[in-house]
Protein backbone atom coordinates (compact mmCIF):
# COMPACT_ATOMS: atom_id res chain seq x y z
CA UNK A 1 0.00 0.00 0.00
CA UNK A 2 2.73 2.65 0.42
CA UNK A 3 3.57 2.20 -3.12
CA UNK A 4 0.37 3.47 -3.89
CA UNK A 5 0.83 6.42 -1.20
CA UNK A 6 3.92 8.45 -0.67
CA UNK A 7 3.25 9.39 2.88
CA UNK A 8 0.50 9.20 5.74
CA UNK A 9 -0.86 12.21 6.13
CA UNK A 10 -1.64 11.34 10.03
CA UNK A 11 -2.76 8.31 11.82
CA UNK A 12 -6.20 8.76 13.74
CA UNK A 13 -7.04 6.42 16.32
CA UNK A 14 -8.78 3.10 16.99
CA UNK A 15 -10.20 2.65 20.73
CA UNK A 16 -8.82 -1.12 20.75
CA UNK A 17 -10.14 -1.09 24.61
CA UNK A 18 -12.49 0.87 27.24
CA UNK A 19 -15.50 0.69 25.65
CA UNK A 20 -17.26 3.52 27.65
CA UNK A 21 -14.78 6.21 25.91
CA UNK A 22 -11.49 5.68 24.17
CA UNK A 23 -9.04 6.42 26.68
CA UNK A 24 -6.35 7.57 24.06
CA UNK A 25 -8.51 9.48 21.30
CA UNK A 26 -8.91 13.38 21.56
CA UNK A 27 -12.17 13.98 23.32
CA UNK A 28 -13.19 17.57 23.67
CA UNK A 29 -15.97 33.43 20.46
CA UNK A 30 -17.33 34.42 18.69
CA UNK A 31 -15.78 35.38 15.61
CA UNK A 32 -17.86 38.67 14.75
CA UNK A 33 -17.38 37.26 11.24
CA UNK A 34 -17.26 33.16 11.59
CA UNK A 35 -20.91 31.69 10.85
CA UNK A 36 -22.77 33.35 12.77
CA UNK A 37 -24.69 29.82 12.92
CA UNK A 38 -21.97 28.70 14.86
CA UNK A 39 -21.99 31.71 17.07
CA UNK A 40 -25.53 31.64 18.05
CA UNK A 41 -25.45 27.23 18.24
CA UNK A 42 -22.73 27.79 20.95
CA UNK A 43 -24.82 30.43 22.99
CA UNK A 44 -27.39 28.17 23.32
CA UNK A 45 -27.54 26.84 27.16
CA UNK A 46 -27.84 23.10 27.53
CA UNK A 47 -29.52 21.20 30.63
CA UNK A 48 -30.59 18.20 31.64
CA UNK A 49 -28.61 17.55 34.60
CA UNK A 50 -28.58 17.71 37.99
CA UNK A 51 -27.09 20.85 40.13
CA UNK A 52 -24.31 18.75 41.55
CA UNK A 53 -23.30 17.73 38.93
CA UNK A 54 -23.01 20.83 37.12
CA UNK A 55 -22.00 22.35 39.89
CA UNK A 56 -18.82 20.31 39.75
CA UNK A 57 -18.30 20.37 36.29
CA UNK A 58 -18.65 24.59 36.23
CA UNK A 59 -16.30 24.77 39.43
CA UNK A 60 -13.51 22.33 37.46
CA UNK A 61 -14.03 24.55 34.25
CA UNK A 62 -13.33 27.61 36.16
CA UNK A 63 -10.19 26.45 37.76
CA UNK A 64 -8.82 25.59 34.85
CA UNK A 65 -9.18 29.05 33.47
CA UNK A 66 -7.52 30.97 37.10
CA UNK A 67 -4.71 28.35 37.16
CA UNK A 68 -3.90 27.77 33.36
CA UNK A 69 -0.03 28.04 32.01
CA UNK A 70 -1.37 32.06 31.12
CA UNK A 71 -2.25 32.75 34.44
CA UNK A 72 0.56 31.61 36.07
CA UNK A 73 2.26 34.06 34.08
CA UNK A 74 0.00 36.93 34.62
CA UNK A 75 -1.90 37.11 31.54
CA UNK A 76 -5.39 36.42 29.73
CA UNK A 77 -6.07 32.91 29.88
CA UNK A 78 -6.70 32.49 25.57
CA UNK A 79 -9.57 29.80 26.31
CA UNK A 80 -11.24 31.47 29.25
CA UNK A 81 -13.96 32.35 26.73
CA UNK A 82 -13.66 29.17 24.72
CA UNK A 83 -17.13 27.61 24.22
CA UNK A 84 -15.88 24.12 23.95
CA UNK A 85 -15.49 21.44 26.81
CA UNK A 86 -12.69 20.57 28.41
CA UNK A 87 -12.72 16.62 29.92
CA UNK A 88 -11.45 17.00 33.52
CA UNK A 89 -10.91 13.43 33.78
CA UNK A 90 -8.43 13.70 30.47
CA UNK A 91 -5.61 11.16 30.23
CA UNK A 92 -3.33 14.52 30.48
CA UNK A 93 -5.39 15.66 33.76
CA UNK A 94 -4.70 12.24 34.79
CA UNK A 95 -0.86 12.91 33.78
CA UNK A 96 -0.50 15.99 35.68
CA UNK A 97 -2.00 14.76 38.74
CA UNK A 98 0.41 11.87 39.03
CA UNK A 99 3.61 14.10 37.87
CA UNK A 100 2.37 16.32 40.91
CA UNK A 101 2.24 13.73 43.07
CA UNK A 102 5.88 12.38 42.38
CA UNK A 103 7.34 15.79 42.60
CA UNK A 104 7.27 16.32 39.13
CA UNK A 105 5.72 20.06 39.68
CA UNK A 106 7.44 21.38 36.30
CA UNK A 107 6.34 18.64 34.39
CA UNK A 108 3.02 19.08 35.17
CA UNK A 109 2.87 22.59 34.88
CA UNK A 110 3.71 22.68 31.39
CA UNK A 111 1.38 19.68 30.25
CA UNK A 112 -1.62 21.33 32.02
CA UNK A 113 -1.14 23.63 28.74
CA UNK A 114 -2.90 20.62 26.82
CA UNK A 115 -5.16 19.29 30.15
CA UNK A 116 -6.81 22.39 30.74
CA UNK A 117 -7.59 23.28 26.73
CA UNK A 118 -10.36 21.22 25.08
CA UNK A 119 -9.78 18.45 22.72
CA UNK A 120 -12.49 16.38 20.18
CA UNK A 121 -13.72 13.21 21.64
CA UNK A 122 -13.46 10.01 18.83
CA UNK A 123 -15.99 7.84 20.28
CA UNK A 124 -15.63 3.63 20.68
CA UNK A 125 -16.18 1.87 16.85
CA UNK A 126 -17.84 -0.80 18.78
CA UNK A 127 -20.43 1.15 21.13
CA UNK A 128 -20.31 4.84 20.88
CA UNK A 129 -23.14 5.88 22.93
CA UNK A 130 -21.55 5.52 26.80
CA UNK A 131 -18.81 7.96 25.88
CA UNK A 132 -20.10 10.06 23.87
CA UNK A 133 -23.31 10.56 26.74
CA UNK A 134 -20.70 10.92 28.97
CA UNK A 135 -19.29 14.13 27.23
CA UNK A 136 -22.34 15.34 26.27
CA UNK A 137 -23.49 15.49 30.38
CA UNK A 138 -20.24 17.18 31.22
CA UNK A 139 -20.37 19.99 28.44
CA UNK A 140 -24.20 20.49 29.60
CA UNK A 141 -23.12 21.03 33.38
CA UNK A 142 -20.38 23.30 31.86
CA UNK A 143 -22.51 25.13 29.60
CA UNK A 144 -20.34 24.36 26.53
CA UNK A 145 -20.10 22.55 23.50
CA UNK A 146 -19.10 19.00 23.21
CA UNK A 147 -16.47 18.03 19.93
CA UNK A 148 -16.21 14.60 18.10
CA UNK A 149 -15.01 13.00 15.88
CA UNK A 150 -16.97 10.16 13.82
CA UNK A 151 -14.06 7.64 12.54
CA UNK A 152 -15.68 4.23 11.84
CA UNK A 153 -15.80 4.05 8.03
CA UNK A 154 -15.65 0.77 6.38
CA UNK A 155 -12.41 0.27 5.04
CA UNK A 156 -10.23 3.20 6.68
CA UNK A 157 -6.85 3.94 6.38
CA UNK A 158 -6.41 1.83 4.00
CA UNK A 159 -4.76 -1.18 6.01
CA UNK A 160 -2.32 1.40 7.81
CA UNK A 161 -1.73 1.76 11.37
CA UNK A 162 -5.24 2.27 12.17
CA UNK A 163 -7.27 0.20 10.04
CA UNK A 164 -10.67 -1.34 10.80
CA UNK A 165 -13.70 0.77 11.05
CA UNK A 166 -17.53 -0.92 10.72
CA UNK A 167 -17.65 -4.46 9.06
CA UNK A 168 -19.73 -3.36 6.72
CA UNK A 169 -22.52 -0.45 5.32
CA UNK A 170 -25.19 -1.85 7.81
CA UNK A 171 -22.92 -2.02 10.86
CA UNK A 172 -21.74 1.92 10.08
CA UNK A 173 -25.54 3.14 9.77
CA UNK A 174 -26.59 1.70 12.74
CA UNK A 175 -23.44 3.08 14.46
CA UNK A 176 -23.70 6.52 13.24
CA UNK A 177 -27.44 6.14 14.46
CA UNK A 178 -26.35 5.43 17.72
CA UNK A 179 -23.96 8.26 17.59
CA UNK A 180 -26.27 10.91 16.58
CA UNK A 181 -29.00 9.71 19.62
CA UNK A 182 -26.49 9.68 21.98
CA UNK A 183 -26.02 13.27 21.10
CA UNK A 184 -29.39 14.33 22.02
CA UNK A 185 -30.19 17.70 22.29
CA UNK A 186 -26.94 18.69 23.11
CA UNK A 187 -24.43 21.53 21.88
CA UNK A 188 -22.28 19.78 19.48
CA UNK A 189 -20.13 19.50 16.88
CA UNK A 190 -18.53 16.75 14.47
CA UNK A 191 -15.65 15.83 12.40
CA UNK A 192 -17.03 13.71 10.03
CA UNK A 193 -14.79 10.95 9.17
CA UNK A 194 -10.93 12.08 9.19
CA UNK A 195 -9.18 10.39 5.81
CA UNK A 196 -12.11 8.85 3.63
CA UNK A 197 -12.42 11.87 1.04
CA UNK A 198 -9.26 12.38 0.28
CA UNK A 199 -8.53 8.26 -0.04
CA UNK A 200 -11.34 8.44 -2.67
CA UNK A 201 -8.82 11.06 -4.58
CA UNK A 202 -5.65 9.86 -3.92
CA UNK A 203 -6.15 6.03 -4.84
CA UNK A 204 -5.63 4.27 -1.91
CA UNK A 205 -9.29 3.33 -1.12
CA UNK A 206 -10.17 0.69 -4.23
CA UNK A 207 -12.47 2.01 -6.47
CA UNK A 208 -14.69 -0.84 -5.62
CA UNK A 209 -15.52 0.78 -2.53
CA UNK A 210 -15.88 4.54 -3.38
CA UNK A 211 -20.15 4.25 -4.15
CA UNK A 212 -20.65 3.09 -1.07
CA UNK A 213 -18.40 5.09 0.75
CA UNK A 214 -20.14 8.26 -1.29
CA UNK A 215 -23.53 7.01 0.27
CA UNK A 216 -22.81 6.28 4.08
CA UNK A 217 -21.23 9.59 4.02
CA UNK A 218 -24.22 11.43 2.71
CA UNK A 219 -25.97 9.14 4.90
CA UNK A 220 -23.94 10.15 8.34
CA UNK A 221 -24.48 13.53 7.24
CA UNK A 222 -28.40 13.44 6.94
CA UNK A 223 -28.67 11.36 10.20
CA UNK A 224 -26.57 13.65 12.38
CA UNK A 225 -27.92 17.32 11.08
CA UNK A 226 -31.19 15.52 12.82
CA UNK A 227 -30.13 16.37 15.72
CA UNK A 228 -30.80 20.10 16.51
CA UNK A 229 -27.69 21.27 17.72
CA UNK A 230 -25.30 19.61 15.91
CA UNK A 231 -22.89 20.84 13.15
CA UNK A 232 -21.17 18.71 10.96
CA UNK A 233 -17.96 19.12 9.06
CA UNK A 234 -17.00 16.57 6.57
CA UNK A 235 -12.77 15.87 6.47
CA UNK A 236 -10.96 17.12 3.60
CA UNK A 237 -7.46 16.29 4.66
CA UNK A 238 -4.61 18.75 4.19
CA UNK A 239 -2.54 20.89 1.70
CA UNK A 240 0.24 18.21 1.92
CA UNK A 241 -1.86 15.57 0.78
CA UNK A 242 -3.92 16.70 -2.03
CA UNK A 243 -2.10 19.56 -3.56
CA UNK A 244 -4.80 20.74 -5.85
CA UNK A 245 -8.22 22.14 -4.08
CA UNK A 246 -10.28 21.14 -7.08
CA UNK A 247 -9.47 17.67 -6.88
CA UNK A 248 -11.79 17.21 -3.72
CA UNK A 249 -14.81 19.03 -4.72
CA UNK A 250 -16.76 16.36 -6.41
CA UNK A 251 -16.10 13.60 -3.99
CA UNK A 252 -17.05 16.93 -0.97
CA UNK A 253 -20.22 17.64 -3.31
CA UNK A 254 -21.18 13.86 -4.23
CA UNK A 255 -20.41 12.99 -0.44
CA UNK A 256 -23.07 15.79 0.83
CA UNK A 257 -20.89 18.45 1.76
CA UNK A 258 -24.12 20.75 0.68
CA UNK A 259 -25.84 19.31 3.64
CA UNK A 260 -23.03 19.60 6.32
CA UNK A 261 -22.16 22.69 7.72
CA UNK A 262 -18.35 22.54 6.29
CA UNK A 263 -15.85 20.67 5.98
CA UNK A 264 -12.63 20.28 8.24
CA UNK A 265 -8.66 20.34 7.87
CA UNK A 266 -5.18 19.06 8.87
CA UNK A 267 -6.74 16.56 11.08
CA UNK A 268 -3.77 14.89 13.24
CA UNK A 269 -1.94 16.86 10.90
CA UNK A 270 1.27 19.53 10.72
CA UNK A 271 0.33 21.79 8.49
CA UNK A 272 0.63 25.82 9.23
CA UNK A 273 -2.54 27.82 10.13
CA UNK A 274 -1.16 30.44 7.14
CA UNK A 275 -0.80 27.39 4.60
CA UNK A 276 -4.18 25.43 5.70
CA UNK A 277 -6.45 28.90 5.83
CA UNK A 278 -5.07 29.63 1.99
CA UNK A 279 -5.81 25.83 1.24
CA UNK A 280 -9.23 26.02 2.63
CA UNK A 281 -10.12 29.59 1.62
CA UNK A 282 -9.46 28.25 -2.34
CA UNK A 283 -11.24 25.25 -1.20
CA UNK A 284 -14.56 27.08 -0.25
CA UNK A 285 -14.45 29.19 -3.52
CA UNK A 286 -14.80 26.03 -5.24
CA UNK A 287 -17.64 24.67 -3.25
CA UNK A 288 -19.44 28.66 -3.14
CA UNK A 289 -17.96 29.64 0.05
CA UNK A 290 -18.60 26.92 2.45
CA UNK A 291 -17.12 27.07 6.23
CA UNK A 292 -14.46 24.97 7.20
CA UNK A 293 -12.47 24.48 10.85
CA UNK A 294 -8.55 23.65 11.25
CA UNK A 295 -6.90 20.98 13.84
CA UNK A 296 -4.09 23.25 15.26
CA UNK A 297 -3.57 20.44 18.02
CA UNK A 298 -0.14 20.03 16.77
CA UNK A 299 1.07 22.47 14.30
CA UNK A 300 2.78 25.01 16.18
CA UNK A 301 6.34 24.63 14.70
CA UNK A 302 4.62 24.05 11.41
CA UNK A 303 5.66 20.00 9.63
CA UNK A 304 8.90 18.13 9.73
CA UNK A 305 10.76 19.05 6.64
CA UNK A 306 12.26 16.25 4.74
CA UNK A 307 11.88 12.09 6.10
CA UNK A 308 8.54 12.24 3.99
CA UNK A 309 7.32 9.09 3.86
CA UNK A 310 6.72 9.26 7.68
CA UNK A 311 6.68 12.74 8.83
CA UNK A 312 3.47 12.09 9.71
CA UNK A 313 3.72 9.86 12.21
CA UNK A 314 5.47 10.89 15.64
CA UNK A 315 7.47 13.79 14.12
CA UNK A 316 9.92 15.50 16.53
CA UNK A 317 10.60 18.92 17.27
CA UNK A 318 6.68 19.44 17.10
CA UNK A 319 4.85 22.02 18.82
CA UNK A 320 1.20 22.56 20.45
CA UNK A 321 -0.73 25.09 17.77
CA UNK A 322 -3.40 27.76 18.67
CA UNK A 323 -5.70 27.14 21.60
CA UNK A 324 -9.52 26.25 20.41
CA UNK A 325 -11.05 28.91 19.67
CA UNK A 326 -14.15 30.22 17.29
CA UNK A 327 -12.10 34.07 17.53
CA UNK A 328 -10.51 32.83 14.23
CA UNK A 329 -10.57 37.05 12.41
CA UNK A 330 -11.71 34.80 9.10
CA UNK A 331 -15.54 34.90 7.80
CA UNK A 332 -14.62 31.05 6.41
CA UNK A 333 -12.92 30.09 9.45
CA UNK A 334 -15.76 28.62 12.05
CA UNK A 335 -13.17 27.56 14.43
CA UNK A 336 -9.90 26.21 15.25
CA UNK A 337 -9.80 23.28 17.35
CA UNK A 338 -7.91 20.64 18.98
CA UNK A 339 -9.37 17.75 17.25
CA UNK A 340 -6.05 15.40 17.52
CA UNK A 341 -5.28 14.99 21.13
CA UNK A 342 -2.09 15.96 21.99
CA UNK A 343 0.29 13.33 23.67
CA UNK A 344 -1.25 10.40 21.47
CA UNK A 345 0.79 8.50 19.52
CA UNK A 346 0.54 8.40 15.64
CA UNK A 347 1.80 4.93 15.36
CA UNK A 348 4.85 2.56 16.37
CA UNK A 349 7.11 4.63 14.68
CA UNK A 350 9.93 6.40 16.14
CA UNK A 351 9.70 4.82 19.64
CA UNK A 352 6.03 5.29 19.58
CA UNK A 353 3.20 3.14 21.42
CA UNK A 354 0.34 1.67 18.85
CA UNK A 355 -1.68 4.01 17.38
CA UNK A 356 -3.71 6.18 19.68
CA UNK A 357 -1.86 6.05 22.88
CA UNK A 358 -1.27 8.11 25.49
CA UNK A 359 2.55 8.82 25.10
CA UNK A 360 3.07 11.37 28.21
CA UNK A 361 6.77 12.08 26.90
CA UNK A 362 5.35 13.28 23.46
CA UNK A 363 2.80 15.39 24.98
CA UNK A 364 5.22 16.92 27.67
CA UNK A 365 7.13 17.77 24.20
CA UNK A 366 4.84 19.57 22.47
CA UNK A 367 3.49 21.21 25.25
CA UNK A 368 7.66 22.68 25.84
CA UNK A 369 8.53 23.70 22.69
CA UNK A 370 4.86 25.59 22.14
CA UNK A 371 5.61 29.25 21.43
CA UNK A 372 3.84 30.46 25.00
CA UNK A 373 5.84 27.65 26.80
CA UNK A 374 5.88 28.62 30.64
CA UNK A 375 9.51 29.47 31.28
Amino acid sequence: MSGRRPHRPHAPHRCPHAPHRCPHAPRRRPCPLASAALAAVLALTAAGCSAESRQDSVERTERAGRTGPSALRGEADPTASSPFWIDPESDAARQVTEWEKQGRTDDAKALRRISERAVADWPAGDNPEPGIRRAVRGAQAAKRTAVFVAYNIPHRDCGLYSAGGAHDAQSYRDWIGSFAAALGNAEAIVILEPDAIPHLTDGCTPAEHHDERYELLAHAISRLKQQPRTRVYLDAGNPDWIADPAKLTEPLRRAGIASADGFSLNVSNFQTNDAVKAYGTRLSGLLGDVHFTIDTSRNGAGPLRGDRDEAWCNPPGRALGSPPTTNTGNELLDAYLWIKRPGDSDGPCRGGPAAGTWWPDYALGLARRSKDAIA
